[in-house]
């Protein structure tokens, strides 16, 4: 482990940026992308998952996404802070086994006393028997596990059983262009394969660093829910380079990761909706200001899609109906980067299919 150096705030985005594919976009490989990432933030249905691949692939196109997910290949499931992430089918046995704490207190804060005395492994062994027999969808799922506990409510027995079993939500869930409810079987079941027996946290933070560091254990909570990392961090020390930030605090990072300098230059890229650029540190100022934090995520928990601008966040937007991208910058822009957000939004229409037919139009941030 080397002697720490400091790095600003510039510099820390910049290396954000860099692992993220968000300087220079790559090759058509989402699924090595998907897995870089440890997944795509997916709560929101279809477009997040596809509108980070094309921010990040050159060339990207919303087949290749859809038929992983029909392929099996990548699939929808509860992980990073207890939310639905698009992971691939190995992330998805060996990182549901290791995030298991996040979920099972997810569910006692919620429905801890709707379940108390509740035999949960019985639970547990109905509910994969029902959803393995055909998936189902929570509503009906509850009902049919309330049948035999009357006298529990059926929407705490579902989410129950999605916190003790690896549910996975099959298609047309999540697939762009079609509809579907979010409807359950077991991943053992949808891939063929058990959960990872002895997953390791030691890789889990070695691939976080990869693709968000350089990070506190702070950061590395964050990012993914658990607690008590610390010491993971510390253990993987003497493989690790450290620095520190502007405010002094450690951060530890992969010897050999890009950490590109400060004035290197960040073009106009459109973040989508629950980006986990934004969501996977407990500092995020290397890429959001904190005066717009509000204005990127709202109190119901929605966290918009955002316009980067010189390696920050500078505005929201959206595709509406998928023949309209509104952008609304929170400040002016200037002449260079008002036109680099108008052609990242031509290249977003030309993807959700709207070509000629689409418009760009720019309006004043709430």
């Amino acid at each position: 482990m080397s002697e720490p150096g400091v790095l600003s705030t510039r510099a820390l985005g910049r290396a954000l940026l860099a692992r993220q594919h968000l300087l220079t976009r790559v090759g058509p490989e989402p699924a090595a992308m998907v897995r870089h990432l440890g997944g795509l933030q997916a709560q929101a249905v279809p477009q997040p998952p596809y509108l980070g691949l094309l921010a990040r692939i050159d060339g990207f196109a919303h087949e290749q996404l859809t038929t992983l997910i029909e392929d099996r290949a990548v699939v929808r499931i509860a992980l990073q802070r207890g939310t639905i992430h698009l992971v691939t089918a190995d992330d998805c046995l060996t990182l549901r086994p290791l995030l298991q704490p996040v979920l099972e207190q997810g569910l006692r804060s919620t429905y801890g006393k709707r379940l108390a005395g509740l035999d949960l492994t019985a639970l547990a062994a109905e509910a994969r028997a029902l959803v393995e027999e055909e998936p189902r969808t929570f509503q009906e799922l509850g009902p049919l596990l309330a049948a035999t506990r009357p006298d529990r409510d059926p929407a705490a027995l579902a989410q129950a059983a999605r916190c003790l079993l690896p549910f996975v939500q099959v298609p047309p869930r999540g697939i762009w262009g079609r509809s579907g409810a979010a409807t359950h079987t077991t991943a053992e079941a949808w891939l063929g394969r058990p959960l990872d027996p002895a997953p390791s946290l030691d890789d889990l933070a070695l691939r976080y660093l990869a693709a968000f560091g350089p990070a506190t254990a702070a950061d590395l909570q964050k990012w993914c829910g658990l607690r008590g990392l610390g010491p993971v961090l510390k253990r993987l020390a003497p493989q690790l380079l450290t620095v520190r930030d502007e405010q002094g605090r450690l951060l530890y990072d992969l010897p050999d990761a890009p950490r590109p300098d400060a004035d290197t230059p960040a073009p106009v890229r459109l973040l989508a909706p629950f980006d986990n650029l934004l969501l996977s540190h407990a500092d995020r100022t290397r890429v959001l200001p904190e005066e717009y934090r509000t204005r990127v995520m709202t109190q119901n928990g929605i966290v918009l899609g955002t316009l980067l601008v010189d390696g920050l966040v500078a505005g929201t937007w959206q595709l509406t109906g998928e023949r309209e991208v509104v952008l609304r910058p929170f400040v002016p822009l200037r002449r260079a980067d008002r036109q680099e957000a108008e052609a990242e939004a031509e290249r977003v229409l030309a993807f959700a299919g709207a070509g000629g037919g689409g418009s760009v139009r720019f309006e004043a941030a709430d």
